[in-house]
């Protein structure tokens, strides 16, 4: 997992609240080596810096984030990107079969 992974998973979903997940995911993988500072970003995204910032400051969504991580870990994601597929039940679309991972 990369040392940053968890700022820039708080920094996408910070950006979503402004409407711009895609934009800001995209942007932090294709500058993987630059993610510090966050809020040049934000700005390069045309983003409200000062509530960008605040978000980050705050941990808005800290819990969030971690959540995803652990339910990631649990099926036996180590990093990104990760991908299941499986085939929901029509009777029931929280049971899934058929899981295959994608590492």
């Amino acid at each position: 997992m990369h040392k940053l992974a968890f700022k820039a998973a708080e920094a996408t979903r910070c950006a979503n609240d402004q409407g711009k997940y895609d934009e800001m995911h995209h942007r932090l993988f294709a500058n993987q080596r630059a993610l510090e500072p966050w809020s040049g970003h934000a700005e390069a995204l045309g983003l409200d810096v000062a509530a960008f910032d605040a978000c980050m400051s705050e941990g808005r969504h800290t819990a969030a984030v971690r959540r995803d991580m652990e339910q990631a870990g649990k099926a036996g994601a180590t990093g990104t990107p990760s991908f299941v597929l499986a085939e929901t039940n029509s009777g029931d679309p929280r049971k899934v079969r058929g899981l295959v991972f994608i590492r």
